[in-house]
């Protein structure tokens, strides 16, 4: 008898709904006077950490020590740079014990702890948790914690050297994908088709490019993955008119999406 509730429960754990609040939904002007795009799924997996990261989570209601898994897909400032705010946070005022995995584009680790070193020089320090890094290897079957996933690289500024990944992760029994910054690729195709939300860089609400995806893409990329996949479109410089496009949703700060 036991047995059977242990698999029962176990059964209704992964079937349970999946959340996505948004951080912010905007590019890096913050346009229209929103926050820098990123987002947390079921408080414990974080995607991207702009400088507002801190407080935004504080705005959600987020047990910032439950945080278990942080996704930073490139090195630019509105997608890394409030990760030392969390760091100093955990020092300061609200401890946390448990690792802590940081996963990111190859190399993440020095440039990460470097770059929060410089910030607040204490911070990178012993503080009562382990920071796990882990690079980013595109097409990799990868493992954070418990969490699962694979990465591609996204078409963001290559010119630059710049290395941008995108995420799939299996979240109980959901799969979600992230582009990240991106110009339209097939990689992007990749990435959404058959995950059950896709997080999409729509930064431009007409047209497309350069450097990121815009609406003119959307459609290419609806029409191109699974009818089932639910898209939501972030990174944005205006609200965007979805009218039309099945199963498209609209990212807006602090807003949350149940599935």
């Amino acid at each position: 008898m036991a047995s059977s509730i242990a698999v029962t429960e176990n059964t209704w754990r992964s079937l349970r709904s999946l959340e996505v609040s948004f951080l912010g939904s905007a590019n890096a002007f913050a346009s229209e006077g929103k926050y820098w795009s990123s987002f947390i799924v079921d408080g414990k997996y974080q995607f991207d950490c702009p400088p507002t990261l801190l407080p935004q989570l504080k705005r959600l209601g987020i047990s910032l020590p439950d945080i278990e898994v942080i996704f930073i897909t490139h090195f630019h400032g509105d997608h890394f740079v409030g990760l030392p705010f969390l760091m100093l946070e955990y020092i300061y005022i609200t401890p946390r014990t448990k690792d802590l995995y940081i996963v990111g584009p190859p190399g993440c680790e020095a440039w990460l702890e470097d770059f929060a070193g410089r910030v607040y020089p204490n911070i990178i320090k012993p503080a009562g948790y382990n920071r796990i890094y882990i690079d980013a290897i595109a097409g990799e079957h990868q493992q954070a914690g418990d969490l699962k996933f694979t990465s591609l690289p996204m078409n963001h500024v290559k010119k630059d050297g710049l290395h941008a990944m995108g995420y799939r992760v299996q979240i109980g029994d959901k799969t979600l994908a992230y582009t990240g910054d991106t110009m339209f690729c097939e990689e992007a195709i990749e990435l959404g088709d058959g995950a059950d939300v896709y997080v999409v860089d729509c930064t431009y609400t007409e047209g497309c490019g350069p450097e990121h995806m815009g609406m003119d893409d959307i459609k290419v990329v609806r029409e191109r993955i699974t009818p089932e996949t639910t898209m939501i479109l972030t990174h944005l410089n205006a609200r965007p008119h979805i009218n039309g496009l099945a199963n498209t949703l609209a990212a807006d700060d602090l807003k949350t999406f149940t599935f």
